[in-house]
Formats: C-alpha cells, sequence, structure tokens
C-alpha cells in the first residue's frame, strides 16, 4: 500500500468483521523523537493466544474466500522497515488493539495519506457501527467521535447521509490542519 490510512482502513475494517460496536483510530505525532504511532483499537470478540500469534503470518487467515492475510503482515513490514515495531493485543470477548510505531523521518516512511477520507469509508460503510478519529500533533489534540455526531443529528438522519459524511470529513480535515503545523510532514 502507497499510504498509511489505507493500511489504516484494512485493519479498521478487520475491526468491523470481528464484530465491533467502537472502533478508534489514533495518530500520535512526536518530532522531537522522531516517532509517529498508530493505534486501531476495538471492542470486537478478540482473538484467542493461538490466532494471535499466528496474525503476522501471511500465509494465516481465518478467511474462507482467500488463503493469505496481508493487512497486519504488511502493517509491521511498513512499522519495522522505518526502525518501529508493530504489536497486537487482544482478548476474548474483549476486543483488539493494533499499535504501530514509525520512524517519523525516515525515508522508507509512507506518508499518511488521507485520513478524512478513510474515516468517512469507514462510517459509509458500517454507519451502524461507531468510529472515533484521535489526532495529536506533539500535544495539539483533536478528536472526531461518531457517538457525539449521533447525539447532534438525532435518531432520524444516518451517519451514511452524504452532506453528514462530508461534514464529519471537513470535521476532521480541519481539525488535522489546526493540530498540525506542517501539513506536507503528514
Amino acid at each position: 500500500m502507497q499510504e498509511l490510512s489505507l493500511n489504516i482502513l484494512d485493519i479498521a475494517e478487520n475491526s468491523v468483521k470481528a464484530g465491533a460496536a467502537l472502533v478508534t483510530v489514533g495518530v500520535c505525532y512526536r518530532p522531537a523523537q522522531d516517532r509517529l504511532t498508530v493505534t486501531i483499537a476495538d471492542d470486537g470478540c478478540g482473538m484467542d493466544a493461538e490466532t494471535l500469534q499466528k496474525v503476522t503470518d501471511p500465509f494465516y487467515t481465518t478467511r474462507t474466500t482467500r488463503r493469505v492475510g496481508m493487512g497486519l503482515p504488511l502493517w509491521k513490514m511498513a512499522a519495522e522497515m522505518t526502525g518501529g515495531s508493530m504489536t497486537v493485543q487482544s482478548t476474548p470477548g474483549a476486543g483488539t488493539v493494533v499499535t504501530a510505531v514509525f520512524g517519523m523521518g525516515h525515508i522508507d516512511r509512507l506518508p499518511l495519506g488521507d485520513l478524512p477520507q478513510t474515516l468517512v469509508t469507514l462510517i459509509g460503510g458500517s454507519p451502524e457501527m461507531d468510529f472515533r478519529l484521535e489526532f495529536d500533533y506533539d500535544g495539539r489534540q483533536f478528536a472526531v467521535d461518531t457517538r457525539e455526531v449521533r447525539q447532534v443529528l438525532g435518531e432520524d438522519i444516518p451517519l451514511s447521509e452524504p452532506e453528514v459524511l462530508g461534514f464529519i470529513a471537513g470535521q476532521a480535515a480541519e481539525g488535522i490542519a489546526e493540530c498540525c503545523p506542517r501539513p506536507e510532514l503528514l
């Protein structure tokens, strides 16, 4: 994949398939430590210890439609190529947390990509679920949460409405821009 947001989308879609009610995507930049940390957490079905040990093996998948699973192995490789790492923590019945740490300034670090569009793609594909995006650039923070959007809109307006998705994308883009003094670094 050519940008991190596509990997985020792929991993978050796994959370959707795991029956999560809430998926949280956290992006944290720490320029002084030359570190970018991306966390995808869900409250889905989780994984047992045996499955957890196999998730970074590209020849292991729980899918029946294909025989390989590339999402987490590629995510791990992308992190390690920058001197970073990836961890997966999971508890059956409680959910999964995938954390990748990247060398922010490393030449092999992929660009973040269009995080607001990634968020609205997730929401549009699973409007019944809740998603939270947390963005932190050197302590300047922004978050958008579909639970809050639902409270404002009420029950009659679905999150999948194009106007709603456009509003969420705009809010996310504006919040990220306010936090990040140099968006070209993303």
